[in-house]
């Protein structure tokens, strides 16, 4: 008999970097290739999302969209050489760079000062501001921001010294029939529950900036299908083992997996 194809998959992730904010001698930042209804997305920009992509040898024409989910290092940390690669390497397609509003003319200077001209680049490099629940439309994708309160503890702290908007975002990513959440940065566990109020095929959910039972217990009762668990911290990983048992224990009907670098994730 001849093998069974397996039909491709409607959505996936490629997991880039799963990195924690802490220096990693084995994990790149936070970086992720979403695949879905036509369209490919690069969601956070940590180091060395530019290195990884062409060890992968990808096509730089096929990136539709780069989306920041807030510009903390560990998750634009990696977007200087990563827009110098699409330069040299001759990308033509116009680029749209989604990201907290307040950051777009910062950054833009940023390039100036590293000497990446707009002129310079054989596309046009577009920026557009997130903003909470107003949905991007990508192709056959539809990306909804939700606001976080990842930064409201720095905002406590500095805000009255640095005028800045302290945003921070995760996504539900819908099309090709399926629904997919991505944390990014969380200040609890709680800033996921607006995104769990349908059913999801796979969450992508960050386990750096709260302890684990918290988030499994905040997860449990949701339609969730699959987690992955990334940009784990640093002491967690070092002793996951009990992690995965309290996972499968308060979420004995979702499946659970914690991915590495380089893991693809199908939906």
């Amino acid at each position: 008999m001849p093998p069974r194809r397996t039909a491709p998959a409607a959505a996936q992730v490629l997991c880039l970097g799963t990195g924690d904010g802490w220096p990693c001698p084995d994990r790149n930042h936070s970086s992720y290739l979403y695949e879905l209804g036509g369209a490919c997305i690069l969601l956070d920009c940590g180091e060395a999302v530019c290195r990884s992509l062409t060890a992968r040898k990808f096509d730089w024409n096929r990136l539709d969209a780069i989306i920041l989910s807030h510009t903390h290092a560990d998750h634009i940390g990696g977007l200087l050489m990563l827009l110098q690669g699409l330069w040299l390497e001759g990308r033509s397609r116009a680029l749209t760079i989604y990201l907290p509003g307040q950051a777009i003319e910062p950054l833009r200077q940023m390039f100036r000062h590293a000497y990446l001209f707009e002129e310079l680049f054989g596309f046009k490099l577009g920026f557009e501001p997130l903003q909470r629940r107003h949905a991007i439309r990508l192709g056959g994708v539809r990306i909804t921001p939700f606001p976080t309160s990842h930064l409201d503890g720095l905002r406590r702290a500095f805000g009255k010294k640095y005028k800045q908007s302290f945003e921070a975002f995760s996504f539900v990513l819908e099309g090709a029939g399926r629904r997919i959440i991505h944390s990014a940065d969380l200040g609890t566990a709680e800033d996921l529950l607006p995104l769990l109020t349908r059913p999801t095929d796979l969450l992508v959910c960050e386990l750096a900036h709260f302890m684990p039972g918290d988030l499994f217990t905040t997860l449990r009762g949701h339609a969730v299908k699959r987690a992955a668990f990334v940009h784990v911290a640093r002491h967690l990983r070092q002793r996951l083992a009990p992690v995965r048992r309290l996972a499968a224990l308060r979420l004995p009907d979702v499946a659970i997996s914690f991915p590495k670098d380089g893991d693809l994730l199908k939906v």
